[in-house]
């Protein structure tokens, strides 16, 4: 079993080998499902944004920003 301590803020830090199997990186939200006296942790599905260009974050670099940013 793996487990993680809470601290006086009610924060945790989510253990490496429970990141890696939900596939988890910074910036990822954190879906809780209570089933009884468990709680059930999964990676939250992104929500849809009304945005044609959100797609393309692949040219959203801080870097890309900097070298774009004149245009």
């Amino acid at each position: 079993m793996i487990s993680s301590k809470l601290t006086s803020k009610a924060q945790t830090t989510i253990p490496q080998p429970v990141r890696k199997a939900l596939g988890v990186r910074d910036g990822d939200e954190i879906e809780y499902r209570i089933e009884g006296h468990r709680a059930v942790l999964s990676k939250a599905k992104p929500a849809p944004v009304d945005d044609p260009f959100h797609t393309f974050d692949e040219w959203d670099s801080d870097a890309d920003r900097r070298a774009y940013a004149k245009l």
